[in-house]
């Protein structure tokens, strides 16, 4: 197979879906790896390294496309990068359809088969492919927060962790996931006044043995949601869903009763977000102001740490990957049940349920797909 991966596009986005170790793995295999000129070297990775994995460099991202049987990328295309698919590609990558309606018909319309990272799963129905993402946007979630308490991006003031003599902030984690636990582990590393909400009653279990007391946990309802609100200093926001929308755990109303200058991050913003006034935003503009609440709603928040990124999602990829490249999309989806729960479009139909349902389009499982 024809392996390409080109230059993501997104506002700074700097990671990129194949390394060059990842490369010459593929090409060890038997398969053609093509990647679009400088794909990698804002992180490190050059041309020269590619081509030593025995990849061809091209020059622009419309002969990745050309050449490729397989487009290998780390963000959901864009408009000009779907419009380059067609119904001989394979497109492997984050793809968040749930709430993008515009990317969910442009993917129908190219005829592709689109597998999102973000709805593979494991043998103990976890999202391997989203962990090492959901690892750094929690880790992120509590050091861009903490920034923005600052009073120069309109945050109260406040050290996250105190001093002496001086409370620190009260961190609230909407969410006991892998990003709700990582966040959980640099804001108690931090010394701040942590709680983490979820609606598992064996989650917060986990939790409240995993961090001894250090972390609160609470039973997440509507009443202990608003309440917390109004003595946070910092939310964060780490609901999931696979593959559908996120819920509206936070309304525009809870933020009237919020302190001044108090600060929202919100990770599940790449399936719409889980605060109702969030918004996406861009690593050039991360933050905007509702109601004197700081809102951090950027939309590829990994790609900030493009470097550890890349390599964590390579990691977590490439078996994937290669099970694709080494047996064409059909016969890989249909002997790996894991596999098949990342497809989400194929040949010009939804053939994911969740998304099909938030955006009210039919569903449609392929006649071909018998693993699932």
């Amino acid at each position: 197979m024809r392996v390409g991966t080109p230059k993501e596009i997104k506002v700074r986005e700097n990671r990129v879906g194949l390394t060059p170790d990842g490369a010459a793995e593929l090409v060890r295999a038997g398969h053609e790896v093509v990647v679009e000129t400088n794909a990698g070297a804002n992180i490190g990775f050059t041309d020269a390294m590619y081509e030593k994995a025995g990849a061809k460099i091209l020059p622009d991202a419309a002969a990745v496309f050309g050449e490729a049987d397989m487009i290998v990328k780390v963000k959901e295309p864009q408009p000009s990068e779907t419009a380059m698919l067609t119904p001989d590609h394979v497109l492997f990558t984050y793809l968040h359809l749930a709430p993008d309606p515009v990317q969910t018909e442009g993917l129908r319309k190219s005829g592709c088969i689109a597998i999102a990272y973000e709805t593979v799963t494991d043998s103990d129905n976890r999202l391997p492919l989203l962990k090492p993402m959901s690892e750094v946007a929690g880790r992120m979630s509590v050091q861009v927060g903490a920034h923005c308490l600052e009073m120069r991006q309109g945050g109260r003031g406040m050290l996250l962790g105190g001093i002496p003599g001086v409370t620190p902030a009260k961190v609230v984690i909407l969410g006991g996931g892998v990003a709700g636990t990582h966040a959980a582990e640099m804001a108690v590393g931090a010394r701040a006044d942590v709680t983490i909400f979820d609606r598992s009653m064996k989650r917060l279990a986990e939790l409240d043995t995993q961090f001894a007391g250090v972390a609160k946990t609470a039973f997440s309802t509507p009443a202990a949601v608003e309440a917390a609100c109004r003595e946070a200093d910092l939310i964060i926001g780490a609901v999931l869903i696979p593959g559908a929308a996120a819920p509206k755990l936070v309304t525009r109303d809870m933020l009237k009763g919020m302190k001044d200058g108090a600060v929202l991050v919100d990770i599940a913003i790449d399936q719409g977000g889980c605060f109702e006034t969030s918004k996406a935003t861009t690593h050039d503009d991360p933050t905007f102001i509702v109601d004197g609440v700081v809102h951090y709603c950027v939309a590829n928040m990994p790609g900030a740490v493009a470097r550890t990124s890349t390599l964590g999602l390579t990691n977590a990829t490439l078996p994937f990957m290669m099970a694709l490249a080494n047996k064409g999309a059909k016969k890989a989806l249909n002997d790996d049940p894991h596999l098949a729960r990342g497809l989400n479009v194929a040949h010009g139909e939804v053939a994911y349920e969740p998304v099909a349902r938030d955006l009210d389009l039919p569903y449609v499982k392929p006649d071909w797909l018998t693993s699932i």
